[in-house]
């Protein structure tokens, strides 16, 4: 039922918006973890963040998804890190990464009800079984020795 539900709303914001753009965030404790969710309506483990709304700029769309998601409270500047291309979830699909060091946030109380089944801190360069191929490529990148690569997640992970 998740995924036909997962399918219905890809097929509506595709006609909504012929091109989507999402923002998503490496969240960095003091030990050097980095925050990942797993949502109620896909299977595996993300980094905290989603879809732009029409007219909303980037920067409020991920402080929007973090406190959602994570209750994550922006208190400093987060560092874009990069734009990635995520054609093979939508043709037109694209990704903002940004990477949030510890003391550039606060914690509180996750805004989002029903959407999030599990958060966990975890280290980047052993992420948990079920960690998406997104997911993985981006904190080889960041946190060990992967080369940077223009797709979300290349086939090779």
């Amino acid at each position: 039922m998740a995924n036909l539900r997962t399918r219905l709303f890809q097929s509506y914001a595709r006609l909504r918006r012929p091109m989507t753009l999402g923002v998503r965030a490496a969240v960095e404790n003091a030990e050097g973890h980095v925050c990942l969710v797993r949502h109620t309506y896909v299977k595996g483990w993300y980094m905290p963040g989603g879809g732009i709304e029409r007219g909303e700029p980037a920067i409020e769309a991920l402080r929007r998804e973090l406190m959602e998601e994570g209750g994550i409270r922006l208190t400093g500047t987060p560092l874009l890190i990069g734009f990635y291309s995520n054609h093979h979830v939508f043709r037109n699909d694209h990704v903002l990464l940004y990477r949030i060091p510890h003391g550039t946030w606060d914690e509180t109380r996750a805004t989002s009800i029903g959407e999030i089944a599990e958060t966990a801190w975890v280290d980047p360069l052993s992420p948990p079984d079920g960690a998406t191929p997104g997911t993985r490529q981006r904190l080889a990148e960041l946190y060990g020795d992967q080369g940077a690569c223009p797709y979300w997640a290349a086939r090779t992970i």
